[in-house]
């Protein structure tokens, strides 16, 4: 909190606010709880369209799906917590994002995780990915939530800085939708789960508000720490209770536990709330009111309950063997007033501590990374196609996501490997879901790296037959108030909501992690966008390609080597500039893919790596070879930038896909066991070998 914002509270309260009262505001009016550097920003993504019920501001954005059925959605950060603690900073990362989820009234049905590190050649950058993953798998593999899709990423840029972004993805009636609102003067404000102690206390501000340093682990006692197994019976209580009719609200306990939770609920219904801070079940006895207001400790959840539940919600908490206790109740002044042992504490205006100071981020354009070396290679070769394959960004994720329960709740329709996953909604329809970034690509050109993402996103959805129907997004960034940071967020933002606007698809929900930076160094601009699109018939999800089936490349536009894995890994090189994006191609290509989906073979985005890495991937992926008319030209098997797809359908659907509108062109032919004059088996061994050998040094 700087001199200017203390001062403005004593002026807004008209005194000096006493200590208590400034340890919720510091932590309200922190970026991570009040968005002061990027709530004027965000207003620029586009939130409205047929399927929203609920875009931003609740817990997570819900969207109809038809047949009365809604989706509740959001990814979020625990990035600062992760580059601490790893386990425990991905582990509560997931049981937040479920938590967001569940206060929606929504089961959770799906994780995805998109994470970052450095070089995995570093022994402790594997210390860090391989305990984010396990903590990530442990949680959601005991609260039995499958986790079916995301990314990993490895990059010098995020040695310091790892990020852990979650998304979850929840279903629920679409006429019951569940609001975080304290209304209704005399209801009880009922806080159930486990029990509160100093885990976590000040994470909010004092991990994900500010740089990190050399320090960073001595912050370590403000990583919040999780218990999966209490957290799976706050889910089936929470649950339990929207479907019995028994409250009035629900909102999650996460950053800046009580404080943050009972002044949303209070601002949102336009109304107070009194709290008893010394009914909060303890683990600690001689915690002051405090620690227990701005504790962070997870697995729980506070209710707005009508007195005449109070016994039913108490008994459903007692069968499941949850504590809880009756804190206060929501009143018409319009105050937070917080009581210890029947001593007022503090006394706030709930709309303050929800109305932090919103700033203007100074925006001065960076220069443009240029190449370290112009002289680019223009051949590629095999050699080339294999080292890309066996690369720490290119190669399988099987050894992360078999870590992973991704069939549990038997809706997995579409497991964890090419593309988005698909989910089974009722009937025959299907959810595809995705989430994707850009790193490197934003770098570059912020701007079209925020669009990339979205892309990729809805392009993978419609790789899997989905027809994407909304977004959510994490803006990972440096240090906000450094104005080339600053920059490079505005960009990031404009990108994404040109990009929904070309494809006609809202932003629903999301989070914003900035700060992240360690001795003045920051991360790449990192944009991650989720998508999730409709299905209309799981059993014509495409698969894997034929022998004897026309391999086509979709899509038009000049791909460049520069930013790509190509430059990188092959030649060394990066920076550059990228290719203009042409947005409504890309749009009607997204289109074409979906509709083409129940009469192709197989479909496949293509990304990282360029075409040829598709083809490959598409290869291994499908067990069989493909005849190909391409040469070795680098920029055609390897530029990246814009939006193509690969598609296999047998030669009596060729004319069909031609007539989507598109640029198309036959490259070749299915049978056989190799590619690009490589043996299908030798890709996959060095695929599939690429992480557990570098894993294993």
């Amino acid at each position: 909190m700087t001199d200017g914002e203390f001062d403005r509270i004593s002026e807004l309260l008209g005194r000096v606010p006493n200590d208590f009262e400034l340890a919720v505001f510091s932590l309200l009016w922190s970026e991570h709880c009040g968005y002061k550097q990027s709530a004027r920003l965000l207003g620029r993504f586009p939130s409205e369209g047929e399927h929203v019920l609920q875009g931003p501001g609740e817990n997570a954005g819900v969207v109809a799906v038809g047949d009365g059925l809604a989706v509740a959605f959001k990814v979020e950060s625990h990035n600062h917590p992760s580059a601490v603690e790893p386990f425990q900073g991905a582990a509560t990362g997931v049981g937040g994002i479920l938590r967001d989820i569940v206060a929606m009234g929504a089961r959770p049905i799906a994780l995805l995780d998109s994470i970052r590190f450095g070089d995995l050649e570093q022994p402790h950058q594997r210390w860090l990915f391989s305990n984010a993953v396990a903590g990530i798998g442990h949680y959601g593999n005991c609260v039995g939530v499958p986790n079916v899709g995301g990314e990993c990423v490895f990059d010098p840029a995020y040695k310091d800085n790892c990020l852990v972004n979650a998304m979850c993805v929840g279903l629920l009636p679409a006429d019951r939708v569940t609001r975080a609102t304290a209304s209704g003067p005399g209801n009880l404000i009922v806080l159930y789960g486990a029990t509160t102690g100093r885990d976590g206390i000040g994470g909010a501000s004092v991990l994900a508000s500010q740089e990190l340093s050399d320090e960073a682990a001595d912050k370590r006692p403000t990583v919040q720490i999780g218990d999966p197994f209490m957290g799976k019976k706050l889910i089936e209580v929470s649950l339990e209770l929207v479907e019995l009719g028994h409250v009035v609200s629900l909102q999650d306990l996460g950053a800046a536990g009580l404080a943050s939770s009972l002044s949303e609920m209070a601002a949102r219904g336009g109304a107070g709330v009194d709290v008893h801070l010394d009914r909060v079940p303890q683990r600690e006895d001689d915690m002051v009111p405090a620690e227990l207001m701005i504790s962070e400790s997870q697995e729980r959840m506070v209710a707005v309950v009508a007195p005449e539940q109070l016994e039913a919600v108490q008994a459903v908490c007692e069968k499941w063997e949850l504590a809880s206790a009756v804190l206060g109740e929501v009143t018409d002044s319009g105050l937070l007033r917080c009581f210890f042992n029947e001593t007022e504490v503090g006394s706030i205006p709930a709309t303050l501590l929800t109305d932090a100071p919103r700033y203007d981020v100074a925006r001065t354009p960076r220069a443009r990374v240029e190449r370290v070396d112009q002289k680019a290679p223009t051949e590629a070769s095999p050699d080339d196609l294999l080292q890309l394959m066996g690369s720490q960004n290119i190669a399988s994720r099987a050894w992360v996501y078999e870590q992973y329960d991704q069939l549990v709740q038997s809706r997995t329709v579409r497991r964890p490997g090419l593309d988005a996953a698909v989910l089974l909604l009722s009937g025959k329809r299907g959810l595809a879901v995705s989430l994707d970034g850009s790193g490197r690509m934003a770098r570059l050109d912020p701007r079209i790296g925020g669009s990339l993402a979205a892309l990729e996103a809805a392009r993978n959805v419609a790789c899997a037959g989905g027809r994407p129907i909304a977004m959510t997004n994490c803006l990972n960034f440096g240090n906000p108030e450094k104005a080339d940071v600053g920059w490079e967020l505005a960009e990031a933002i404009e990108g994404i909501a040109l990009a929904c606007e070309a494809v006609d698809v809202p932003i629903v929900s999301g989070n914003v992690s900035l700060y992240n930076e360690t001795d003045g160094e920051s991360i790449h601009p990192t944009p991650a966008v989720g998508c999730v699109g409709l299905v209309a018939d799981v059993h014509q999800v495409p698969g894997r390609w034929n022998e004897g089936d026309i391999v086509m490349q979709l899509g038009s536009g000049a791909t460049r080597l520069d930013g790509s894995e190509y430059e990188s890994v092959c030649a060394g090189i990066s920076g550059g500039e990228l290719a203009p994006l042409d947005l409504a191609g890309e749009a009607a290509l997204i289109e074409a893919l979906w509709r083409v989906a129940p009469n192709a073979s197989l479909l496949h985005d293509v990304s990282l790596g360029g075409l040829g890495v598709a083809l490959a991937e598409s290869a291994i992926f499908s067990g069989m070879g493909a005849e190909l008319d391409l040469s070795w030209d680098a920029v055609t098997l390897f530029g990246e930038g814009i939006g193509q797809a690969v598609v296999a359908c047998c030669p009596e659907q060729v004319a069909g896909v031609q007539a989507l509108g598109v640029p198309s062109k036959e490259i070749g032919q299915v049978g056989g066991g190799s590619l690009l004059e490589v043996e299908v088996n030798e890709l996959a061994s060095m695929y599939a070998g690429g992480l557990p050998k570098v894993m294993t040094n």
